[in-house]
């Protein structure tokens, strides 16, 4: 989903990112705005993890919300081998 789109659905989105990162604040949410890098951010910031867990924590949340990716790319679908 590009970047215009994101935003565009922030409200929708914000509920799901506070279900899952509880200690975010709403500023930190305005903050946020749909940007991928601010949220890797906060969400280390508010929940003390380290870099490289956050972007897991980002990237295993976006495979179960794919309507929701912030990465701009698109969603693949894996094709199984026959």
């Amino acid at each position: 989903m590009n970047q215009d789109r994101i935003q565009g659905r922030w409200k929708q989105l914000k509920g799901k990112v506070r279900e899952q990162w509880g200690k975010l604040t709403d500023d930190d949410l305005d903050v946020i705005a749909g940007r991928r890098d601010q949220l890797l951010g906060r969400i280390q910031q508010r929940h003390g993890l380290a870099k490289d867990e956050a972007e897991r924590q980002v990237k295993n949340w976006e495979g179960r919300n794919p309507e929701f990716r912030l990465d701009g790319a698109p969603q693949r679908r894996r094709e199984r081998s026959q």
